[in-house]
């Protein structure tokens, strides 16, 4: 199982802050108002790809230029905000980024890879179809796949942790939201290296409850759909390394439905003007699901992106919940 000592997470942290600057992190009294609690929102949605994979993608090029020299480049999957990252980590190294992303992905988080340098290739209808394409790719044509879930990756994401909980002291129970694992076990592994005792609820979609199953279960447990549009938690295939920390680590999984992630995404916006994605709204969707239990508490959630498209985006503030 992997494990980070204080000193890997600040050599980290100097990487990525090398890269970007620190996000903020911010008590919003109107959100605090309407959960009863004191809310902390760290805003991943404020970093140069507007979400938090780009932490990842900084650690591990750094890494793969460092062990493979002689690499042309990489080869990954995505749903938008992994493969933001990594294409712009890449091509400031000077390396290729062919990424792979399914059907119907979202046009505008395809048009910033594109911005960013990726070579973008549609294929399958879902991410772990397009995943196993790239695998497949990678091997081809000589390029470091780039896994969902990998040491590196971890390693940088858990950066957005370690300044949480650097800035905010005594934090009850921190909310993180699950696509393939990499920021709620960053999390897990920054507070762990910390010593805290802050408690970590994982969330993910009622639709896409792989994560949520597989911990009930003891094992991996696929699904057959991964029907949400919060496509950052879109996942059909839970990643056992990842599913080992979280598992051990998690204080509990909650899933929360599209219906209550629209209601996150609309209380995000009247009470910070900050735009969140599905994913980047459903820590906060949890948290009103148990804001009884959180009352009067100092509880963090992380706004993991907010690269949402914009007719969506205009859909949800209008009161609706997309379907997909």
């Amino acid at each position: 199982m992997i494990r980070f000592s204080t000193d890997d997470l600040a050599a980290a942290a100097n990487l990525v802050h090398a890269a970007m600057q620190p996000t903020p992190q911010y008590q919003w009294p109107l959100l605090s108002s309407a959960v009863g609690a004191e809310v902390w929102v760290k805003h991943e949605n404020h970093t140069p790809t507007g979400a938090f994979k780009v932490r990842g993608a900084i650690t591990f090029i750094d890494w793969l230029r460092r062990t493979q020299p002689q690499c042309p480049g990489i080869c990954t999957a995505t749903r938008g905000n992994h493969g933001q990252g990594q294409a712009r980590a890449a091509r400031a190294a000077g390396l290729r980024a062919l990424v792979y992303v399914p059907e119907g992905n979202s046009a505008e988080k395809n048009a910033a890879m594109r911005a960013f340098g990726a070579e973008l290739v549609v294929h399958g209808a879902d991410f772990d179809t397009a995943r196993e394409e790239a695998f497949r790719v990678a091997a081809r044509e000589g390029l470091e796949i780039v896994p969902p879930f990998h040491e590196e990756l971890v390693r940088g994401v858990a950066t957005h942790a370690w300044e949480f909980f650097h800035a905010v002291r005594d934090l009850h129970t921190v909310y993180v939201p699950i696509g393939c694992g990499s920021g709620i076990c960053g999390t897990i592994l920054a507070r762990d290296a910390l010593g805290l005792a802050t408690r970590i609820v994982g969330v993910v979609s009622a639709g896409a409850a792989c994560a949520k199953l597989s911990v009930e279960a003891g094992r991996p447990v696929e699904t057959v759909t991964a029907a949400t549009f919060a496509d950052g938690m879109a996942v059909r295939v839970p990643v056992p390394a990842a599913l080992e920390i979280y598992a051990a680590g998690a204080e509990r999984i909650v899933a929360v439905s599209d219906d209550e992630v629209a209601g996150a995404m609309r209380l995000l916006f009247s009470a910070t003007h900050n735009a969140a994605e599905g994913a980047g709204a459903a820590a906060l969707a949890a948290l009103m699901r148990e804001r009884a239990a959180m009352a009067g508490r100092r509880v963090g959630v992380f706004l993991t992106g907010g690269n949402i498209d914009t007719g969506m985006f205009a859909a949800v503030l209008g009161g609706q919940t997309p379907t997909v």
